[in-house]
């Protein structure tokens, strides 16, 4: 994977990703919505290019990711509107699935988070419903797209350290243990080197297993 675009780059999990890729000897674009953000995407080694992706028809979308090897959907609405969440959380990363197989991108990972899908319990008036609605939604299409995806699921995210270590699909999936965004960055960019993850969804949190050996059941 020479060329990889990250979708929401100016998200903490997505710069720490770029810096990692970059220093890999990858190129990198970096899709942001906002333009006085690009300085802090170029210092990770990446390309900024603005393109507001919750308005942007999945042609645009084909036109951004046209050329690269894979892309990376790091992007969110950040909770607010429940009619924001299902316009960036589930729309547009539903477009943006559809705009990779226009273009030809066909390695396409997505961050999620640890629990979600149809079944995820979250009762209607609890203010993540929204969410927990949007990336069911979201990851099911994934799913069904053809593409060489792989879905990652994340525990609640912290600012922790980036230790690499991790424990992969563990049995409990409440949020009572977090799981850093350094780490995160670090798991996205390890499935990006093992295709063998690819049709795979892969839960996680911080953990005790070295990423290489956490892994390596599943690549």
């Amino acid at each position: 994977m020479t060329r990889i675009a990250i979708i929401g780059g100016h998200g903490k999990v997505a710069l720490e990703l770029s810096g990692i890729l970059a220093k890999s000897g990858a190129n990198i674009t970096s899709i942001i919505r906002n333009p006085d953000h690009g300085d802090d995407v170029a210092a990770t080694g990446a390309t900024p290019l603005v393109l507001d992706v919750e308005n942007s028809t999945t042609a645009e979308i084909a036109a951004a990711l046209s050329g690269h090897d894979a892309v990376v959907w790091s992007a969110g609405a950040g909770g607010g509107a429940p009619e924001r969440t299902y316009a960036v959380d589930r729309d547009a990363a539903i477009r943006s699935m559809d705009a990779a197989a226009l273009a030809g991108v066909r390695r396409y990972v997505m961050v999620s988070y640890l629990g979600a899908g149809l079944d995820h319990g979250v009762p209607p008036d609890n203010s993540f419903h929204a969410y927990a609605e949007a990336k069911a939604a979201a990851d099911a299409h994934l799913r069904d797209s053809g593409l060489e995806w792989t879905i990652l699921g994340p525990g609640a995210l912290t600012d922790g350290p980036g230790n690499g270590l991790i424990d992969v699909n563990p049995a409990d999936t409440s949020n009572g243990t977090g799981t850093s965004r350094a780490n995160v960055a670090l798991v996205a960019a390890a499935v990006l080197g093992r295709p063998r993850t690819a049709g795979r969804t892969v839960e996680f949190r911080d953990g005790t297993l070295p990423l290489a050996a956490a892994l390596e059941p599943i690549s």
